[in-house]
């Protein structure tokens, strides 16, 4: 649903150099959504893909005059968009929100062959300290953290009250940091992601 001709995108980035708003609404109307499709790929949280989407779009209005030097703006805003991603990812890392991020069904879309070695060597990682995990509070967790539901939808799926779940997703959540940092080199994840 892109741009297609090339002369129009290049029109429309000189437009937004210009400062119309008019340009700048049409490149948002026909990449705002591929761009949070993207982001949410990659972080997993509509919330977070949805503050991505702003964060792409303000960083390509401030750019003034540079714009015009983007010779194709999808690659661009997927560029992007993949870049500010992994800054967020490491934001989270650094909070300890790496099991939420990094879930069973995350996978990044994309060639970098070292950007899918180091993620899937994160995800075993978190699936090993899930699986370490006491039977209860792995249910728990799966069911809270990975599958999105609230305390008390839990609890009526595994006959339990709201107080022993949120009891039993403080406990794994702990555990599951305390095992990440353990058997992870934060520091080697940071450093590479830098690099990208």
């Amino acid at each position: 649903m892109g741009l297609t001709p090339a002369g129009d995108e290049r029109e429309l980035l000189a437009g937004v150099a210009e400062r119309d708003h008019q340009a700048f609404r049409t490149i948002y109307d026909n990449y705002g959504r591929k761009v949070y499709t993207y982001a949410l790929q990659l972080l997993h949280s509509a919330a977070e893909a949805e503050e991505m989407v702003q964060e792409v779009f303000l960083k390509l209005w401030l750019m003034g005059d540079r714009v015009r030097e983007i010779t194709s703006l999808e690659a661009y805003l997927r560029t992007l968009t993949k870049h500010r991603s992994l800054n967020v990812l490491r934001r989270m890392v650094l909070e300890g929100k790496v099991e939420k991020a990094l879930g069973k069904d995350w996978r990044e879309e994309t060639n970098d062959v070292e950007d899918e070695i180091l993620i899937r060597d994160v995800r075993n990682v978190l699936n090993r300290a899930i699986d370490a995990l006491p039977r209860q509070q792995k249910e728990v967790y799966i069911l809270c953290q990975q599958q999105g539901l609230k305390y008390e939808e839990a609890a009526e799926r595994l006959g339990l009250s709201p107080l022993t779940v949120q009891t039993h997703v403080k406990r794994a959540l702990k555990s599951v940091r305390s095992y990440v940092r353990e058997h992870t080199d934060i520091a080697a994840i940071l450093i590479i992601l830098k690099m990208m």
